[in-house]
């Protein structure tokens, strides 16, 4: 759940309506290579699962005027923004720094996760400087909860702030379940088919235009010295979905080409 503080638009009645959400992975770390980024996976099996599109995915180092440009730029063009890293205790975790700046609003310490911190150190070598940083925030955020290792995430505006370890930005997003406005989840299908994508490029873009509200990826691969693709339905309905899929399948048979249901 989340603390007290700024509350998000809660989840209404579904609407057709896209609600889309940008994630900003903050860190030199991914840079460089010394650490592969898993949150963008789970974020985005989360995200649909509340409706949301994940819509970009953008990456910075530690560094405020990349981490403020890229901030402004996200939050103005999608409905919600997410940022992974740079939330910890050490000096070069700038994000609410950062964040704040991007907002025009000062850092404060908020007393709520001032009291967090100080009860899950209690019995840790208690709350040092260090350690104070974790409670510090943009003025006017609400905190996140986080049950794995008590420092909170933060949200303010259109913004959600978590940790960059993915078992710990897990968490705060389970924390977060059903409290984010979204539309309808999208279901899949899977249709795979010993066939080279462009060969049947034009039947893809017909089946797709022939069903509202579907999308239609291909996906190719070589393998065991053959060419095949994997082609993936995707709508809010599974009537929608399933439709398209019969239709798909259909159409390749009559063609000659054997299609596999689930995929190859």
């Amino acid at each position: 759940m989340l603390c007290e503080g700024a509350t998000p638009r809660y989840a209404s009645a579904m609407t057709n309506r896209t609600w889309t959400a940008a994630l900003l992975v903050i860190g030199d770390e991914i840079l460089s290579g010394r650490t592969q980024d898993r949150n963008i996976a789970q974020l985005a099996t989360w995200l649909n699962v509340q409706g949301i599109r994940l819509s970009e995915v953008r990456v910075v180092a530690d560094r405020e005027a990349a981490i403020v440009e890229a901030v402004n730029i996200l939050r103005a063009r999608n409905d919600y923004l997410f940022t992974t890293g740079g939330i910890g205790p050490t000096h070069d975790d700038i994000t609410v720094d950062s964040i704040a700046a991007a907002l025009g609003v000062p850092v404060v310490v908020h007393p709520q996760a001032r009291a967090i911190l100080e009860e899950h150190y209690a019995t840790r070598g208690g709350l040092t400087e260090a350690r104070l940083r974790m409670a510090r925030v943009p003025e006017g955020s609400g905190l996140i909860e986080n049950r794995m290792s008590g420092a909170p995430g933060i949200h303010i505006a259109n913004i959600f702030i978590m940790a960059g370890v993915p078992h710990i930005a897990a968490a705060m997003l389970d924390s977060l379940t059903g409290t984010l406005e979204g539309g309808l989840p999208v279901v899949s299908a899977t249709l795979g088919c010993w066939v080279g994508e462009s060969e049947v490029a034009d039947l893809l873009r017909n089946v797709e235009r022939a069903h509202d509200g579907v999308a239609i990826g291909s996906y190719p691969f070589f393998r065991d010295g053959r060419t095949g693709a994997n082609f993936v339905v995707r709508a809010t309905d599974r009537a929608v979905v399933d439709a398209c899929v019969a239709d798909l399948a259909g159409q390749l048979s009559a063609g000659g080409r054997e299609p596999v249901n689930g995929g190859i």
